[in-house]
């Protein structure tokens, strides 16, 4: 009797990943380009209101700036800039009283209250303009609004409490007001 062999090769371990170990491996890529996608508006978003609110807070700056280079007791208490605009600057016979714009009191700050009639369009002749800024490409409007408390005998002032409210109108979003408070005094 002969004897059969029989001889089986084994085979080396495989080696490489399963259909299963690729399929999970390409989810948890998609769900971290998905959350890497949606950054990408979110921040050019932030982008944007971060530009509008700085644009905001140098118009502020820049018409508080049109504003206090005025002397303190200006004649007819009001100015005209080099645009033929007219603003009023409180009237010091009516000492200790808001003048002009509305405000409110939040917390412990004074704020102009933006909630009232719209200002006249630029040029204007009292405490508040709108204003629509050639330069910027979205044509951006601004609301800008001014009240005076001036301090004194009733005939000049000794001092002015200046509170100036620029807000952007229109546009993509909510955007806060930009609120300067200053004091001038001889």
């Amino acid at each position: 009797m002969t004897m059969r062999q029989t001889s089986t090769k084994l085979r080396p371990q495989q080696q490489g990943f399963s259909i299963l170990e690729m399929l999970l491996a390409t989810v948890i890529l998609l769900v971290g380009l998905v959350s890497v996608a949606q950054l990408v508006p979110a921040s050019l978003l932030m982008n944007y209101r971060n530009r509008m609110d700085s644009s905001a807070l140098v118009f502020a700056q820049r018409q508080l700036d049109v504003i206090l280079d005025q002397p303190l007791n200006p004649p007819g208490n009001s100015f005209t800039d080099l645009k033929g605009n007219t603003y009023q600057l409180g009237n010091p016979a009516t000492p200790n009283v808001v003048q002009g714009s509305n405000v409110v009191a939040i917390g412990n700050e004074t704020l102009i209250n933006f909630s009232g009639t719209l200002p006249p369009n630029y040029p204007t002749n009292g405490y508040g303009f709108l204003y629509q800024d050639p330069t910027d490409p979205n044509s951006a409007i601004y609301d800008v609004r001014w009240a005076v408390i001036i301090t004194g005998n009733g005939g000049a002032a000794s001092s002015k409490r200046i509170i100036l409210g620029v807000r952007q109108r229109g546009g993509n979003g909510f955007f806060l007001p930009i609120t300067l408070d200053t004091m001038v005094s001889r």
